[in-house]
């Protein structure tokens, strides 16, 4: 039996995000146009995904550096790897791809980590915001830069009172 895919969104300060999971864990954390068609908010939404938005307020508000929520994203074994290790990278720090694929086992594998990461579905809560350019720069984030600035610089000033990273 497979099982039912449940959406709520929740109006962030990077905007809007679309959570979805079933009774039991969250599948997708993605951003939003709110401009694009939904039902709205559903009655009968399952306490899981509740209790996600909780911890996303939590986040934002700079209560929580850790997510708890039950995650399940289908993916190959090195993209499952990739996003375990992405789990791993501490709130508030950055790690380049090139540090990232030697994590993973192959140091000449940065580019296929950052595939891996571009296939990643769960946002923020899956930090692929962390994992910066070799030279420390910005790049590549399906959320668009200014997002992935807005959300590092806000674990920074989070975590050591800095106000700004970039």
């Amino acid at each position: 039996m497979q099982e039912i895919i449940h959406t709520t969104y929740y109006h962030s300060p990077v905007g809007w995000l679309k959570i979805s999971g079933t009774e039991n864990y969250i599948c997708e954390v993605s951003f939003y146009d709110i401009a694009q068609k939904h039902s709205g908010r559903k009655k009968n939404i399952p306490p899981i995904l509740i209790h996600c938005v909780e911890e996303f307020i939590q986040y934002f508000n700079g209560q929580r550096r850790i997510f708890e929520i039950p995650i399940h994203q289908a993916g190959t074994k090195f993209q499952q790897d990739v996003w375990n290790e992405l789990t791993t990278i501490p709130f508030g720090k950055t790690i380049s791809y090139l540090e990232l694929a030697r994590k993973t086992g192959d140091t000449k594998a940065s580019r296929a980590v950052a595939n891996a990461n571009e296939k990643n579905k769960i946002a923020i809560i899956v930090p692929c915001h962390r994992v910066i350019g070799s030279n420390r720069e910005l790049i590549g984030y399906a959320g668009g830069l200014w997002r992935k600035k807005w959300l590092l610089e806000h674990e920074t000033k989070v975590a050591y009172g800095v106000q700004t990273l970039f």
